[in-house]
């Protein structure tokens, strides 16, 4: 089997997977997983795709991810391996899709309009 290049993406987070025959390690940014998602529900989210579709000690994976928090790039490693998945076997997109894990997720940051103090705050109004 040769490598499995795919991309997911969450707000402004960016995550490239490589996904190799092997026996189950998950590197992420050259760290083991364990180490740069140090929690257990991100963890959590990142093998869901593996553990719902058997596959979670089957394959080697390589991630790049950049930009946004933990949880955006989390989320964003989820939905490439979501899609490598679905590459391995098509079958699997029938038990990933009900579950909505690759549905992109399209909620963004509201951009900050100028006079205003946020994106929708205002700053304070006086009569007088």
């Amino acid at each position: 089997m040769e490598v499995i290049h795919k991309i997911g993406r969450r707000k402004t987070a960016v995550a490239r997977a490589y996904v190799s025959q092997g026996s189950g390690n998950i590197t992420i940014n050259k760290k083991d997983m364990a180490v740069y998602f140090p929690t257990a529900a991100l963890q959590y989210k990142i093998n869901q795709p593996l553990v719902m579709t058997n596959n979670d000690g089957n394959f080697d994976i390589t991630v790049n991810v950049y930009g946004g928090g933990i949880t955006g790039q989390a989320e964003a490693i989820r939905l490439a391996l979501s899609r490598a998945m679905c590459e391995v076997d098509a079958e699997n997109r029938g038990i990933l899709k009900p579950e909505g894990l690759l549905t992109r997720d399209p909620r963004m940051v509201e951009r900050k309009k100028f006079g205003q103090k946020k994106a929708r705050k205002k700053f304070q109004f006086s009569k007088r």
